[in-house]
């Protein structure tokens, strides 16, 4: 619910000043008890987007909605990009870069903001994307089996999941073309290392940095069950960057886009999402 509001208010369906339904009528329209209504609106209230959020009136949405900010706790990536995803898709301009090892958690994020475009709530004029993912060709630092002679079968997983995670992410996207009209263009190209680490830069002014932790795990593939030491991207935290927030913040955004675009220009190259 949180999610959906927030949305709301960030493209201006919601407007600065407005007043909010009722916790009775958000109740009803999301069939959720007024105790969740309360705490979702408690929510945007702590993130400076409504205010007056009491039981006895409609909240208002903030006369000047403000960022989350920078120094916000992290949290798992699942949940923590999305909303940062969205906040990019506000922009008349969209550019993400992503560094990672699939592309799952990027892919999932931006099913929102696409189905804001498809509800007419927002419209950027032109959308760039540009992934770098570990080669196909290279043996991978992990997913990484226990037993070396599963190597075979842990790398055609992954390989699988890496293709269809971007086949999803590139036909979404470039959709968007013939159903609304956006400019837009996506780019893969692959790594000769496997990144430790996942990085997202959205629209030049946000850094978004998580570590890939390894542990040790079950998993099926090939209709078997594999021992490996792996890392579940989603639950990597997520920290926050923005420019303008500090100078710390500031020089981590602008060494991260150098980072990024070295990677790019050189030691990558055009990346093939087929079997």
């Amino acid at each position: 619910m949180a999610d959906e509001l927030r949305a709301r208010i960030r493209s201006g369906v919601l407007r600065p000043g407005q007043r909010m339904p009722t916790q009775a009528m958000l109740a009803d329209e999301f069939g959720v008890e007024r105790g969740a209504v309360r705490n979702a609106l408690r929510i945007l209230q702590s993130e400076g987007l409504l205010t007056n959020v009491t039981r006895g009136c409609p909240a208002t949405v903030a006369e000047r909605p403000r960022r989350v900010p920078s120094g916000t706790p992290p949290g798992p990536t699942m949940v923590a990009l999305a909303p940062r995803i969205a906040d990019a898709f506000a922009a008349p301009h969209v550019e993400i870069d992503a560094l990672c090892l699939t592309s799952v958690s990027l892919t999932l994020a931006i099913g929102e903001p696409l189905r804001q475009i498809h509800a007419g709530r927002v419209r950027p004029a032109k959308i760039d994307v540009r992934v770098l993912l570990p080669s196909r060709d290279i043996d991978l630092a992990f997913p990484a089996p226990v037993d070396a002679s599963d190597a075979g079968h842990l790398q055609r997983r992954w390989l699988a999941q890496r293709n269809a995670q971007g086949q999803v992410l590139r036909h979404n996207l470039l959709a968007l073309r013939a159903t609304h009209g956006i400019d837009v263009h996506v780019a893969f190209r692959a790594l000769p290392f496997t990144p430790p680490v996942k990085l997202y830069l959205l629209n030049g002014a946000e850094a978004l940095f998580a570590h890939y932790t390894l542990s040790r795990r079950s998993a099926e593939a090939e209709n078997e069950s594999l021992e490996m030491y792996d890392a579940e991207g989603a639950r990597s935290l997520l920290f926050a960057f923005e420019a303008g927030a500090g100078l710390r913040d500031t020089t981590f955004v602008e060494q991260s886009h150098l980072w990024f675009n070295a990677l790019w220009e050189t030691i990558s190259w055009e990346l093939s999402l087929s079997p």
